[in-house]
């Protein structure tokens, strides 16, 4: 069972205000994602951005919760950047607002996170690393381009089956100021309702 306070979150997202335009945008991932269920394969993503700090995690973290939800098996995902940097600590604390358990595994540079969405599921392990580290697949996953830098740095993605851009506005913007927490739950619960839309639309 997904932790109440995410289920509480995710019952309030609306794919009303998700465009038209936007939706066509996703519509590569769906039919990536139900292209390996009808084949019978595991569904491996990974959420790229430049520094694996914001964006991507926030990602990966939604993915991994929302096939969960829809009870979408055999799916894996994964983040990483084109230069490694560290998990912004403000994702982390946002997660935390939207009910996820996060705990800090080891501190440093570079903390490693343990991000929990489900008593008895394992954990998303979140840090910067990138996109080609040991920690992430090396072949037959689609590449999800989170940002327009890496989108733009990254042109061919080694390893990857598909390469898919699905560019989010940077909360970093706000940093240091009075709107940051509010812009980075905006932006959390943008790629939430985007990741259930997607999920929704899989037919298992």
């Amino acid at each position: 069972m997904l932790f109440n306070k995410i289920e509480n979150t995710i019952k309030v997202l609306t794919v009303d205000t998700i465009s038209n335009e936007r939706k066509d945008t996703l519509q590569p991932l769906i039919d990536f994602i139900q292209k390996k269920i009808n084949d019978h394969h595991e569904i491996r993503i990974n959420f790229i951005c430049t520094h694996n700090s914001r964006r991507s995690h926030l990602s990966q973290v939604w993915a991994q919760t929302m096939a969960y939800y829809f009870n979408i098996q055999n799916v894996f995902c994964y983040s990483g950047g084109t230069e490694t940097t560290a998990l912004f600590p403000m994702v982390a604390e946002t997660l935390q607002n939207s009910g996820f358990k996060v705990k800090t595994i080891s501190g440093g540079n570079n903390p490693i996170y343990s991000i929990k969405y489900a008593d008895n599921e394992h954990p998303i392990i979140g840090f910067s690393k990138k996109l080609d580290d040991d920690f992430n697949p090396k072949s037959g996953f689609a590449a999800i381009m989170t940002c327009d830098s890496a989108n733009e740095a990254c042109p061919f993605v080694p390893g990857a089956e598909k390469r898919i851009p699905i560019t989010f506005e940077d909360p970093k913007a706000f940093d240091s100021t009075a709107q940051q927490a509010k812009k980075y739950n905006e932006r959390s619960l943008q790629i939430a309702t985007e990741l259930f839309y997607v999920f929704s639309q899989i037919n298992s």
